[in-house]
């Protein structure tokens, strides 16, 4: 089971959004609000007919902007019509006003403006970025593929990088997931340190399962850019994918040596940790994530099943219910939190907290089976009998359901009813030799002495390793002359 599932998806987008607002923070927007004001009354005036002053292109072009940046489409519209009249040979204009039609999903219009444009200017890049738009917008991802590979070859450097993103976007809306990868790839070939490809292909590495392409890929950038902390994660995810944990780990202590506070360096790490076993380490990386980042509920809950694993169950208890403080809907947690009950024989805390759970979740067959045993461990072989009733009605063909209902029927005293449901549990599982053993010991338990020592036989001859859980049922079994003698017997002819 996978505690911590490593989100790559949310890795990208919290990382690259943080990238994002630190650029916007570094080179906010200023408009120069009076010259816009003049250029707004000037494109009015020359819309009117009352002023026939020289507006310059790229005047248009900033009003233009303006007003798609302030989501007034009608009136961009307007400035870039009138702008590609003053100016009828500017493909900037006229990819302007494409780009506006686009907006108002105008699309095979915004095609046939971009095509205008392009017999004026075939290189610029704003077209094959359109046209893409446009194609996809038109659900027509094959023209848009066969655009930009085209176009790959057209353009070098940064044009080429965005070119390569888009490509690797139309890809993904076509479903075309290792040719996303592919251009990822490419893409870091060309830069190394793309922060975005960085982060998206990380993604797309664990989705693709490309984990050795990666692997190659990050171990040639850290080659060239050792101190790069985005290409150490991606390869240890890559040495995750493959189970390689150990890899893994020394990979992330890298990147967290360049970056102490890559939160999603430690989270990973405490998953591979846990992986291996190692559930001490697991617990002193993921502390970090806490540190680091908000509180998580899956980070709380993998603290608590560390804990768990080294039968520390107060401490799994105290996160598992931290875990359940954010999750307050998921009774698999109260299911944990009361099997570390259970393992302290706290059978009645154990039981209050099943509770909870099956207000969620009344027919979840784990934690029915859960409760029938508390109550069995009680005394209360009435209730305990009802719950596993509910795990064997739930999951007939499951042995554990029978297993716990025969065994409780039988330490009540019920043999009849035992007989019964050993029967049906027989019928059931086709046979399955636990349940003859058990139909022997209902059979000893009823005073059918005769019939009770051919089933043992049965038995011992179909799985005699079984023993134990005949004994199990009943130890002072062994007090019985006949018992004994089947198992001398049988011990004189076959090793049990």
């Amino acid at each position: 089971m996978q505690w911590i599932q490593p989100s790559y998806q949310q890795f990208f987008n919290n990382l690259l959004s943080a990238k994002i607002l630190e650029f916007m923070k570094d080179n906010p927007y200023r408009e120069d609000r009076d010259q816009i004001r003049e250029l707004l009354k000037q494109i009015e005036n020359l819309k009117n007919g009352l002023s026939h002053s020289f507006i310059e292109e790229d005047a248009f072009e900033k009003i233009i902007d303006y007003l798609q940046e302030k989501d007034d489409l009608v009136k961009a519209m307007e400035a870039a019509e009138l702008g590609s009249e003053q100016y009828p040979y500017s493909s900037v204009l006229l990819i302007k006003k494409a780009d506006i039609l686009l907006a108002n999903r105008r699309y095979r219009e915004a095609l046939n403006v971009l095509e205008q444009a392009s017999l004026l200017d075939g290189g610029d890049i704003n077209l094959y970025i359109l046209k893409t738009d446009a194609h996809l917008a038109l659900d027509q991802p094959e023209k848009a593929v066969v655009l930009l590979e085209e176009a790959l070859s057209l353009f070098e450097g940064d044009e080429r990088i965005e070119l390569l993103f888009e490509l690797a976007d139309v890809y993904d809306d076509y479903e075309e997931f290792d040719k996303v990868f592919d251009c990822l790839k490419m893409l870091l070939e060309q830069e190394p340190n793309n922060e975005e490809a960085l982060y998206k292909i990380c993604f797309w590495t664990d989705f693709t399962g490309r984990n050795e392409e990666s692997i190659r890929l990050h171990q040639r950038i850290i080659d060239e850019f050792p101190y790069n902390e985005l290409a150490w994660f991606n390869l240890a995810a890559a040495y995750q994918g493959l189970k390689l944990y150990e890899k893994s780990i020394d990979a992330y202590h890298y990147a967290i040596t360049i970056d102490e506070k890559f939160d999603y360096a430690y989270r990973n790490m405490g998953d591979a940790y846990i992986r291996i076993r190692k559930y001490k380490e697991a617990i002193e990386v993921l502390e970090k994530v806490i540190e680091l980042a908000k509180p998580e509920d899956v980070i709380y809950e993998a603290i608590g099943h560390c804990y768990d694993r080294m039968k520390n169950f107060a401490q799994a208890r105290f996160y598992y219910r931290k875990a359940s403080h954010l999750r307050q809907d998921d009774s698999k947690l109260f299911y944990k939190i009361a099997c570390t009950y259970f393992n302290e024989a706290q059978w009645s805390s154990c039981i209050k907290q099943l509770d909870n759970a099956l207000k969620i979740n009344r027919l979840q067959p784990d934690y029915n089976l859960l409760a029938g045993e508390c109550k069995m461990q009680l005394g209360l072989f009435k209730e305990a009998i009802q719950y596993f009733s509910i795990v064997v009605g739930t999951r007939p063909r499951n042995t554990m359901g029978w297993e716990a209902l025969i065994r409780c029927l039988y330490k009540a005293g019920y043999f009849e009813e035992a007989l019964e449901q050993t029967m049906a549990a027989l019928k059931v599982t086709n046979d399955k030799p636990l349940f003859i053993f058990y139909k022997a010991s209902v059979l000893f338990g009823l005073g059918k002495t005769k019939e009770a020592v051919l089933q043992l036989e049965k038995a011992m001859e179909r799985l005699p390793r079984l023993l134990k859980k005949f004994v199990e049922l009943n130890p002072s079994i062994l007090q019985n002359q006949l018992v004994v003698d089947v198992l001398a017997r049988f011990k004189r002819n076959k090793s049990i």
